[in-house]
Order: structure tokens, then sequence, then C-alpha cells
């Protein structure tokens, strides 16, 4: 009679496993914590094989070198963990480096020494009413550098706003997310905290008489080339300028969106991917033997021209010397022909809302709007727009009124002449 084969030892490193009483298997071993030491974690499955594959995923991450949190972990080493390890492989350069200032700055002084298995709905509301009411000169210790502040008696009372607090809420709601993902806590935490709902940025976009005026006196400007086609299309300042020939069919006047020149604080002046390639439509009228052609291709193609025998980096808009040109650098320029031209101060950015609130203006479909500015959701949009919306509903209630009293005025808001509506041409 043969004896029973006896079941394989795991090799030295590899952990235990076994079956707990509830059904599920439990994996131990040791790993690279965030400080530097070894400990033991506990992993979870509902499978003995995906007990075993999620421990060794992480005795493998820890002979890298990359240091592993676990329940055990204070949020402040856990952040750091997942700002060098997780978030810095699936964020943006500029994006990760607003998430680390974020955690540098209010997490970690915050909820930094806490451990994050004993994290609270309490501990996040507490922090984030806190974040709220202190003054952010003393609470970073700038009163103290520069003697002012608190440390003479006199605090400035500089809190920070609700956008922001939202921002940090929303950097410790995706740090525990992750968390939960990876088994290390049960629930994520901050996502039951309810943040006060602040006020979108109000903006004053271009009327429609503004925008005519600007257009003319841009295209007496030598960098007017950005200029008409970012009011004409909406597209963002970055978008504009990484803009390359090969983006664009002028046949059939459109651009495909696939890129964004940015300036990254390792890599400079960068072309990064945008988040969903899209078409866009690019021409916004009809041209006729006394109107210059309104079309981005038309617009840039002086920067076309003077591409000859200069650097060959295919993009449309770019310096006299044909090299790109940066993002700063238009924005200084642009405040300098406004300045020169009489035109009201506006962000570059303003461009892009008021071809938004022109189209919405004219009664272009919400949706429509949505795609051409490439929003990822129409809530974005709606939000955004909503006061032009009411505006607009107000106006509506207003025809209404005017036709069960019998007259006919339906002009519709900053309707000012009888021209061509600036952005009412048929979308491709």
């Amino acid at each position: 009679m043969t004896a029973p084969k006896r079941k394989k030892a795991r090799a030295n490193g590899e952990g235990t496993i076994y079956q707990r009483k509830d059904g599920r298997w439990e994996s131990a071993g040791y790993v690279l914590a965030a400080d530097g030491t070894r400990i033991r974690v506990r992993v979870y499955g509902s499978t003995r094989r995906g007990a075993a594959d999620k421990l060794a995923e992480k005795i493998a991450d820890s002979n890298r070198g990359l240091p592993v949190a676990t329940a055990d972990s204070t949020v402040g080493d856990y952040l750091t963990y997942w700002l060098n390890s997780v978030a810095i492989h699936r964020l943006r350069e500029n994006t990760h480096t607003r998430y680390a200032s974020c955690v540098r700055l209010h997490l970690i002084p915050g909820l930094g020494t806490k451990k994050i298995a004993r994290l609270t709905t309490k501990d996040v509301r507490t922090f984030l009413d806190r974040l709220r009411t202190t003054c952010q000169c003393c609470a970073q210790g700038l009163d103290a550098v520069q003697k002012r502040c608190c440390s003479v008696g006199e605090c400035c009372q500089k809190r920070l706003s609700a956008l922001t607090v939202t921002y940090v809420h929303s950097v410790l709601k995706s740090a525990l997310e992750h968390a939960v993902r990876e088994d290390e806590l049960p629930r994520d935490v901050a996502r039951n905290v309810k943040t006060t709902t602040h006020q979108p940025r109000r903006f004053r976009p271009l009327t429609a008489a503004e925008a005519r005026q600007f257009l003319d006196a841009a295209r007496a400007d030598r960098l007017h080339a950005p200029y008409e086609p970012a009011l004409r299309t909406g597209l963002r300042k970055g978008e504009l300028l990484g803009l390359r020939w090969e983006d664009l069919d002028l046949t059939t006047g459109t651009a495909s969106i696939r890129r964004s020149l940015q300036r990254t604080r390792t890599g400079g002046l960068t072309h990064l991917p945008t988040r969903a390639g899209r078409p866009s439509a690019v021409s916004r009228s009809r041209p006729n033997a006394s109107t210059p052609s309104r079309s981005t291709g038309t617009a840039g193609k002086g920067a076309r021209d003077r591409r000859a025998g200069l650097e060959n980096n295919g993009l449309v808009f770019t310096m006299p010397t044909g090299r790109p040109l940066d993002p700063a650098n238009l924005t200084r320029r642009f405040r300098s022909f406004l300045h020169r031209a009489g035109l009201r101060r506006i962000r570059f950015h303003d461009l892009r809302h008021s071809t938004a609130t022109l189209l919405l203006e004219q009664g272009v479909e919400l949706v429509v709007i949505k795609e051409l500015l490439g929003h990822a959701h129409i809530g974005v949009t709606a939000t955004v727009y909503a006061h032009v919306r009411l505006r607009l509903q107000r106006h509506a209630i207003d025809i209404l009124s005017t036709a069960l009293d019998g007259t006919t005025d339906t002009n519709p808001p900053h309707d000012d002449g009888d021209d061509t509506p600036l952005c009412a041409a048929p979308f491709r």
C-alpha cells in the first residue's frame, strides 16, 4: 500500500496560505514597507490561487525595491506609496505634480500620522472642516518664516477656497479607492463625506459685438493666427498649439485633436495626448471675395508660409523662427494684444467660453457643444454653462409672454444687429 502523497511545501519566502473558516483564502508574507522596514502583510481571495497570486505580486514588487503599503501603514506612508508607485504611472506629469503638492501641503500635515486602517469618516470630515477654517499662512508655517500673520498677532485669515478643499478631498478619495481595490481597506471612508458645493468660477464671455470687434483687431496683430481659431472652434490653448498640419483636412474643414502642447517640469515643452482624440469642425463661415477665409487652416496660412527654410516640426502655429509657441508666452502676448486694441481684458481660455456661449445663444444643441469642446460628459457642459441656459430659459418665457400679449418682439438676448450670427454656420 502506497503512502498518501504529501502536499509540496511552499518555498522559503513564498509566505503561507490557508483557508479561513468563512471559506475565503488568506495568504501572508513579508514585504518592504514605505518606511524601509520589512513587515508582514495579509491578502485575501475567493480561491487559493487568487490569494497566492496577490501575495506573489506584492512580494515581487518588494523584491524590486518597491515599497508595499498595508493597512498597518499610516495615511502619510500610504499616500507616499500611492503617489510614487501608482499615481505616477496613471497621471500626466502636471497632474501628478498638483497631486503631490496637495498631499505635501494638506493631507500629510492633517491626516498623515493616523493609521489608514483606523481612519474614519468623522476623521475625514473633521479634517476638511478644519481645512476650510484654518489660516493657511499659519498652518504651513509661512508666518514664522516671514514674521507676519499669526506670528505677530495679526492673522491674515488666508483660507482655502471651496474649490481647493474639494480638490484635496478628491485626491484623498482616489488614494483610498486604490487601497480598497488592493484589498487593503474594506471601504473608502472619504467617499461618505459630502463636501460643500462650490460656485463655479464666473466668467464674462465676449458678446457677439465684442467678438466681431476682437476678430477685426486680431487680423492686424502679427500673432493673430491662434486668436481667431480659438474663438471660432473653442479649442483649448494647448490643443491649438499642438495642432499639426497632418491633423487638418482643409477640404472638409475639420481637424483631428490628438495632442496638446504643454510645459512640464521635467520635459519642458511636451506634446501630450488628449484624453480622447476627437474630430472638430473648423470652418465657421463662408468666405467671400471681400472677407478673408475664417477657417483654422487659412488663419494659420501665414504660419505655414513662414515654415519654409525654418525648423520643420509640422506645427500649424509657431514662432517666427519656426519653434513651438510656448503657452505662457502666448498668454502674455494675448494680454498685450488686448491692451493695445483697447479690448476688455479676458483670459485666453475665455475665448473657449465665448464660443460655447455664443453657440448656445444661437440655439445650437448642448450635445453638439459638448462634442465640440471635448467634454467627457454632457453634465460638465451643462454645469459650466448653467447661467447661460438660465438666461435663455428666461428669454423663452419672455417669448411666450410676448406671444400671449399679442406682440412680436422675439429678439434673442445679446442680439445687437441684423448681421449673420458669429457662430451660426452648420457643423460638419
